[in-house]
């Protein structure tokens, strides 16, 4: 495992994380479920390390339903509280708010473009943005601006940085990285 030279970003002393950054992280994965569940842990993260959330993000699948999107759109007060409750998911009431109110956003969203892909590909003709050292970019501004005028919460411009890179739209690892490319590698 230590062998191979990663993004300076990478502990490689968690496995967790170890196994995001070779086989997740900047991976192009564009199915709406997937989409979702990474909007919902991105926005957790906001203040905090990925880390952290990564470390917990079994914790949260089990607690938000396996990131059913219906099942979260429909959470009442009962389940805010019981997620409180829960010592094993990051406990921040504005951000498990944000998260249904986000969940009823990505479902509009997905009715207006038939997916939420769609709606993230407005924006980028579909192509994969090859770009390092950054944490917010033209692409992030734009995308955060229009998600917090649609009504979402905690999709700032850098918390949407990083969700674009860990869904595959920019694609971000470091040159001495072994997944390291660019777009010149991809013509």
């Amino acid at each position: 495992m230590e062998s191979k030279k990663r993004c300076k970003w990478c502990n490689l002393k968690n496995e967790i994380y170890v196994k995001y950054h070779d086989e997740e992280w900047c991976q192009p994965n564009f199915k709406d479920d997937y989409l979702f569940q990474m909007l919902i842990l991105e926005s957790f993260q906001a203040g905090l390390s990925w880390e952290c959330v990564l470390n917990k993000r079994e914790d949260f699948r089990k607690a938000f339903d396996n990131f059913d999107i219906d099942k979260i759109s429909n959470y009442n007060d009962k389940k805010i509280e019981e997620l409180m409750e829960n010592k094993k998911i990051i406990r921040n009431r504005l951000k498990i708010k944000a998260s249904i109110n986000n969940a009823k956003i990505f479902k509009e969203i997905q009715k207006e473009y038939g997916t939420f892909y769609n709606y993230l590909k407005s924006f980028t003709n579909g192509k994969t943005i090859y770009e390092i050292g950054k944490v917010t970019s033209n692409l992030s501004d734009n995308i955060s601006k229009d998600l917090q005028k649609r009504g979402m919460k905690f999709v700032g411009s850098t918390i949407i940085y990083s969700y674009l890179q860990a869904v595959g739209i920019i694609y971000s690892h470091d040159e001495q990285c072994f997944l390291y490319k660019n777009d010149k590698e991809e013509r």
